[in-house]
């Protein structure tokens, strides 16, 4: 049965059955649905999006991204760079963990040294092979010394803190500085956290917050219909959201987003290794539409990587706009002819991997659709996501469609982990083994610049480089929403769209 419809009967049924509001056990709790519960609440190794979200309300980042994704002081109070391979931090005082424990320099020393330990394993060392050490030079003053200059270091500072000498337990048990503590986590099922009355930043406006986990989008939007959740951010389906705007109820909150889906290219196979392909497949791939029809507009059309809230974003440029005639111009030029003009057979054929989500599926469908009104044939082929994974990892791919989600994008320095020719497999994130020498050059000079605007204009030239190439075909930038009752207010959402707003949030005194 199309999810759409699904969503409509049971959202019907519960009309029918008369839900309605259901007060909480502790109407000073907000009950949040999320889809998949953490894979492990301690953030030295827990990556995935739940565990992030956790993890920001339980822990505080050592710096933190500001509305324009530029890297700002949190549990730091300030951070400067007095020559280029030296930065020098200074930690706020007066802050302290759920435990009573003071934060301190050697708390961030003891954090970020671990990644500098050979034996340490953890998927975030990665972000600093360019590290050389971490010294606590006194009580409140941390000493960054890099091997070479790397303009981008700050943003893997964006770390939560930890308490020096924690262990293995603090997955069991996590103990931050964050705006709530840690009671208990029933796996699959839901996170307890109190509000941190103490909390350096103010304490919460709530008392408290259940997160539960409720796999089904449907059900989600059912459990937001009879009011036995409180608030669902950015796991609410496209068709459910429409529908939950008619109900007085409840209110839907949007912002700007940056979570990028496109399409990705294997610029080795015969046929895409020449970029008038990939320039005509840009060109046959109708983004308005899928964000109109497919997104119900909670999206906007992307151009590029980088979305328009970043500061190094290319913005007000699309080298490839929707143009069927151009694209089959195109790929007359590649020497690809139609060989019977608007009849039934194509240029060639090509196969896309997606993942057997449903939205990825009907999206699949209308690109499919897209490109055999240009000669393309298009099979496209479903997996589940860690097969499909895989297959991308190992290059074992013509065209799949993968998502990057806010945390990657916070810093134009991806574009390097993505596009460079030394950033394949398992060193980076270059899937489609793209590689141009000139953009190389571009993003190893933008390693070095220090200033910020010289910075700017050196990834606005690896952007249209990149563009030119189109290894990648954008389709477009989420926008985040918000689906909560009515009765609460505080609910503001960030462009990287994580719970810490939550502390904001509280139950309208009429409602309890």
């Amino acid at each position: 049965m199309n999810r759409g419809v699904r969503a409509a009967l049971l959202l019907l049924a519960c009309a029918v059955s008369g839900c309605s509001n259901q007060p909480q056990a502790d109407a000073g709790v907000i009950v949040v649905g999320i889809a998949s519960g953490p894979n492990d609440l301690d953030p030295r190794f827990g990556t995935d999006d739940a565990s992030d979200r956790m993890q920001r309300l339980i822990f505080d980042n050592f710096m933190e991204l500001d509305e324009h994704l530029r890297v700002v002081p949190k549990l730091a109070d300030a951070l400067t760079h007095p020559d280029p391979l030296t930065y020098v931090a200074t930690v706020r005082r007066g802050v302290r963990f759920h435990d009573g424990h003071e934060l301190t320099a050697a708390d961030v020393a003891f954090t970020f040294g671990q990644f500098l330990d050979p034996a340490f394993v953890s998927p975030r060392k990665g972000g600093y092979q360019q590290l050389e050490s971490v010294t606590a030079t006194d009580p409140y003053t941390v000493v960054f010394r890099l091997r070479q200059p790397f303009a981008s270091f700050p943003i893997n500072l964006m770390m939560p803190i930890v308490e020096q000498g924690a262990g293995a337990n603090l997955r069991e048990r996590p103990i931050g500085t964050g705006p709530y503590k840690f009671v208990r986590y029933r796996v699959d099922d839901r996170v307890e956290l109190e509000a941190n009355a103490d909390y350096w930043g103010g304490a919460p406006a709530n008392r408290g917050l259940t997160i539960r986990v409720v796999p089904d989008d449907v059900m989600r939007g059912l459990e937001l219909r009879k009011g036995t959740l409180d608030l669902v951010v950015n796991d609410t389906a496209p068709d459910i959201v429409s529908q939950m705007r008619e109900d007085s109820r409840l209110q839907v909150v949007e912002s700007p987003g940056v979570d990028y889906q496109y399409i990705g290219i294997n610029t080795r196979d015969t046929i895409l290794s020449d970029r008038r392909v990939r320039q005509a497949i840009a060109c046959a791939v109708d983004r308005d539409a899928i964000v109109k029809y497919l997104r119900r507009g909670l999206a906007t059309p992307a151009a590029g990587m980088l979305p328009e809230l970043s500061w190094a974003a290319l913005s007000g440029e699309d080298a490839f706009p929707y143009d069927p005639r151009r694209a089959q111009t195109l790929l007359d030029d590649a020497g690809y002819t139609d060989p019977d003009g608007s009849g039934p057979l194509t240029r060639f054929r090509l196969t896309l991997k997606v993942s057997n989500n449903e939205y990825n599926r009907l999206q699949s469908t209308v690109i499919q659709e897209n490109l055999r009104a240009v000669g393309i044939d298009l099979d496209v082929r479903t997996y589940e996501f860690a097969t499909l994974y895989a297959d991308v990892i190992a290059g074992n791919f013509q065209l799949f469609t993968l998502q990057w989600t806010s945390g990657a994008l916070a810093d134009p320095d991806i574009l390097r982990r993505v596009f460079h020719c030394d950033q394949a497999p398992p060193a980076g994130f270059n899937r489609g083994r793209y590689c141009n020498r000139a953009v190389d050059a571009a993003l190893n000079q933008a390693d070095s610049t220090e200033e910020p605007e010289a910075r700017r204009k050196v990834y606005e030239d690896v952007q249209r480089l990149v563009a030119q190439d189109a290894p990648y075909i954008s389709l477009w930038h989420k926008t985040n929403v918000a689906v909560g009752q009515r009765s609460l207010s505080g609910i503001t959402l960030s462009p990287i769209a994580d719970f810490s707003f939550l502390r904001g949030v509280a139950r309208r005194a009429s409602a309890h």
